[in-house]
């Protein structure tokens, strides 16, 4: 069970892998875009058509905006669908490259699911159900799923030949796997919490005062379980980056590990400057493209620790079994 790090160098999937990664976070954070500058009805409650037209010809800003998400969305998926056809024909049974493209189309196909019941329903523009707000939470965790399993791909698909990760028995890794798992949790969680509060933040725009904490609607009263939520994570997200470089094996986990710390910290400071400056629309991208880059570089972490704390036991077992 070799690690990233000992993989030959410069494979052409691992890099074609990382910039579909890269494209479908930018879609992501324009997706936001949509959001914030409540442009879900852009083209009606008609999907995957705009207004009941195939090609339609956009006449206000609202419907340009919706329309380029629906495109560079669609285009999304084919890029994850040409990328799951490479490693189906490339990489051996069981490749973990296999089984995440595999995972990303099938996110991505939810996605669209997701955004067409948004549509369909009038879950968009001034909006401010309960119905609104779960779909949302449950949005933007599949897309942690989403860039998790393209993250996985790329990760995984250095290596050309037959591999097989067994990262999810928690029996082979002890206690680290149940620490980096409930990390993967406890952010899939403030992501969810970060997903109503970005929604309320866009529905009852903040006025600079305690308003939202204990009176008005749900949404705003929904503010303050995000920033705790947060920084608590956060706090444990450091302590574990900091001592899990510690697991023998691939030295690229101390690199990934510092990669996590440093995105925590920028997050954090995201966050507060985003509370100071009453969460205007800029931020808001802003604090998603790293709290989504943040969750890609848990997952290598979780692929990367694993991986080497594997191979050292593997290793162990082979140097204390009996010569015959």
């Amino acid at each position: 069970m070799p690690t990233a790090s000992e993989h030959p160098a410069g494979s052409s999937f691992s890099r074609v892998a990382w910039v579909v990664l890269a494209y479908t976070l930018a879609v992501i954070v324009f997706g936001a875009w949509v959001r914030i500058t409540g442009s879900g009805a852009g083209c009606g409650q008609h999907w995957p058509t705009c207004h009941g037209e195939v090609v339609h010809r956009p006449q206000s800003a609202e419907t340009m905006i919706e329309l380029t998400h629906r495109v560079t969305s669609g285009l999304s998926l084919v890029f994850a669908g040409g990328l799951m056809a490479w490693a189906l024909r490339r990489f051996p049974r069981p490749h973990p490259a296999r089984s995440g493209t595999v995972l990303a189309v099938v996110f991505l196909l939810v996605e669209a699911l997701l955004g067409a019941g948004l549509v369909a329903f009038g879950l968009v523009e001034d909006d401010d159900s309960v119905a609104r707000a779960v779909v949302m939470a449950i949005h933007l965790t599949n897309t942690c799923l989403l860039m998790g399993a393209l993250g996985a791909a790329a990760w995984a698909g250095v290596d050309a030949g037959p591999r097989r990760l067994d990262v999810l028995s928690p029996s082979r890794h002890g206690g680290r796997w149940w620490l980096l798992t409930g990390a993967l949790v406890a952010v899939l969680l403030v992501s969810m919490s970060g997903a109503v509060t970005a929604l309320g933040d866009t529905l009852y725009p903040v006025n600079g005062a305690a308003d939202g904490t204990t009176t008005g609607h749900f949404l705003q009263r929904m503010r303050i379980v995000h920033p705790l939520l947060a920084c608590g994570v956060g706090l444990y997200l450091l302590w574990l980056a900091i001592a899990l470089p510690g697991v023998p094996g691939s030295p690229s986990v101390r690199r990934v590990a510092n990669i996590v710390a440093g995105l925590v910290v920028a997050q954090l400071c995201a966050g507060v400057v985003n509370i100071m400056l009453s969460a205007p629309g800029w931020m808001q991208l802003v604090h998603l493209a790293l709290a989504t880059s943040l969750w890609v570089a848990l997952v290598l972490l979780w692929l990367e620790a694993l991986s080497a704390s594997a191979l050292s036991a593997t290793g162990s077992a082979k140097a204390s079994a009996p010569a015959r």
